[in-house]
């Protein structure tokens, strides 16, 4: 299945994905609870748990207040002592319920300024849930499961647009440092599909950080290529050992390197 960076995927799409890695994550935290995350170090696979279990309330609460512009307090109340595997659970039901009974256009408070809507949060519990499955997965130390095609197009163009692009403009005290010494430099991030997806990434020491899907070139300082999964993995620190999880990095290591920590800072 090919897919368009910047286009959407359906909201039924959108919600078997979060089914299906929700299962996922649920099977593979379950033998191990106490085991370390290793993209999380300071995390047991209780305390992943935890923190998914709480953000499932957490967006459930923001889906029934129906306010924009403003987010439920952080952590959601009744969460902080619960117990993670019960708190996931009951979490994971609440938020199927929510978002079962609103229609994506509805309104509700996110931190995205421009989409203040239910269907953000569909999208984001979807890539969220994606990410978590894989660090429960990388504790139990087995198999990492597949991420389809279309799942980690769309949560590529939301890491570098929504969270990045956003935050350097929202929130660009905390990217003017690490950018002053940039001379201005481009990457592009090459998903390899039978319909390749290529993203073009412009940093600077404004601080800047623009972002624009098209075809590849050959005027990057540096080029990040593999699968759409290798990617998404790699993107967000995630990345695996085997020869099929590598992403390959050519031009200068600078160029790549600001790249990575923007996206370090933007999702801390």
């Amino acid at each position: 299945m090919s897919h368009d960076a910047g286009t959407p995927l359906s909201v039924a799409r959108y919600l078997d994905c979060l089914a299906a890695d929700f299962e996922r994550l649920r099977a593979a935290a379950t033998p191990a609870p106490t085991a370390q995350v290793p993209s999380c170090p300071d995390w047991a696979v209780t305390d992943l748990v935890h923190h998914v279990g709480q953000v499932y309330a957490h967006k459930t609460q923001a889906v029934l207040a129906a306010t924009p512009g403003t987010e439920p307090e952080w952590p959601p109340k009744g969460t902080a002592d619960a117990e993670p595997f019960a708190l996931l659970d009951r979490a994971y039901a609440e938020l199927r319920t929510a978002l079962a009974a609103h229609a994506p256009e509805d309104p509700s408070g996110t931190w995205y300024a421009p989409d203040q809507t239910v269907g953000f949060w569909i999208r984001r519990m979807a890539q969220e849930t994606v990410i978590h499955r894989i660090d429960a997965e990388l504790a139990a130390g087995g198999p990492i499961s597949p991420v389809p095609d279309d799942l980690a197009i769309d949560g590529i163009d939301e890491l570098l647009k929504v969270f990045t692009a956003y935050a350097v403009t929202e929130w660009s005290d905390y990217f003017r440092e690490p950018l002053a010494a940039s001379p201005g430099r481009t990457c592009e991030v090459r998903a390899e599909t039978e319909k390749p997806t290529t993203w073009r990434i412009r940093t600077g020491p404004d601080p800047a950080f623009t972002v624009e899907a098209g075809t590849a070139t050959d005027s990057a300082d540096a080029i990040l290529s593999g699968t759409p999964e290798a990617l998404l993995r790699d993107l967000w620190n995630r990345g695996g050992t085997d020869e099929t999880s590598q992403v390959r990095v050519t031009g200068a290591p600078e160029a790549a390197e600001e790249l990575r920590i923007c996206l370090r800072i933007s999702t801390q």
